[in-house]
């Protein structure tokens, strides 16, 4: 698999995923399993540098200026 998410994608993911384990770690109920397991997959994408949704949309975020 080729990468396809860039630094500046790579950044709000992880500031998007942060705030989801935060509600998450709050919250014991649907909405904080839900929120955990999204913040989980973003940070999955973060470390691969691969989005699966991306790679179905044909969009490449990498060396993307800003």
């Amino acid at each position: 698999m080729q990468q396809n998410v860039g630094t500046v994608d790579k950044a709000g993911r992880t500031l998007l995923s942060m705030a989801l384990f935060s509600l998450a770690w709050k919250r014991n109920d649907k909405v904080g399993v839900l929120a955990a397991y999204t913040a989980g997959m973003l940070m999955s994408s973060v470390s691969s540098g691969y989005c699966p949704l991306y790679g179905a949309l044909k969009i490449n975020t990498v060396g993307k200026p800003i």
